[in-house]
C-alpha cells in the first residue's frame, strides 16, 4: 500500500478543518497510509526570508520518496491529470510526499529541491483549506484510478 505524506507548515485549530481532514483520512484509509506532518510556523522572526529559510530547513528534513510542492506557480493540472501523476509516481516509489508551505510560501532551497510543482488553480487559498483541497484531490485520484463514479 502506498504512503501519502503531507508536510505542511502550521496546524489546524478550528474544528471544521479538523473534521474535514478526518473525513478524508477515513476515506483514504482503504487506498493508502496517510501521514500528516505539521511543522511549526516561524512567526517569531520579523524577516520574511528568515521565516521561509527556517521553515524551509524543516520541510527539507521531512522529504521522502517522490516529492510534490503545492505552488501557485506550479503546473495547473486537472483532476484526471493529477490521478495519472499519482498512478505514475506510485509505480516509481512507495511514498509520495506533498508539501504545503507557510503563509509566506517556501524558501528558494525548497523550490530548487522539489522539482515537481503542482497548482490547483491561480486563486490563493488559506493553508488550512489547501490541505483539505489536496486530500480531496488525492481521494478523487484514487477513485478515478479505481474507475469509480465519484469524480463525475
Amino acid at each position: 500500500m502506498i504512503s501519502i505524506r503531507v508536510v505542511c507548515v502550521g496546524n489546524l485549530k478550528e474544528k471544521f478543518w479538523i473534521d474535514a481532514i478526518n473525513e478524508y483520512k477515513k476515506r483514504l484509509s482503504r487506498f493508502c497510509r496517510l501521514e500528516i506532518i505539521e511543522l511549526e510556523e516561524q512567526n517569531k522572526f520579523d524577516n520574511i526570508e528568515k521565516i521561509k529559510a527556517v521553515e524551509g530547513e524543516e520541510i527539507l528534513s521531512k522529504l521522502e520518496g517522490k516529492n510534490i510542492l503545492l505552488d501557485i506557480n506550479g503546473k495547473n493540472i486537472s483532476s484526471e491529470e493529477f490521478a495519472e501523476k499519482i498512478e505514475d509516481l506510485s509505480m516509481q516509489s512507495s511514498t509520495i510526499t506533498f508539501v504545503i508551505g507557510g503563509s509566506y510560501g517556501v524558501s528558494e532551497q525548497v523550490k530548487l529541491q522539489i522539482k515537481d510543482k503542482v497548482s490547483f488553480g491561480r486563486a490563493t487559498f488559506p493553508h488550512n483549506l489547501a490541505r483539505v483541497i489536496l486530500l480531496e484531490q488525492v481521494y478523487r485520484s484514487f477513485m478515478i484510478n479505481s474507475n469509480s463514479k465519484y469524480h463525475k
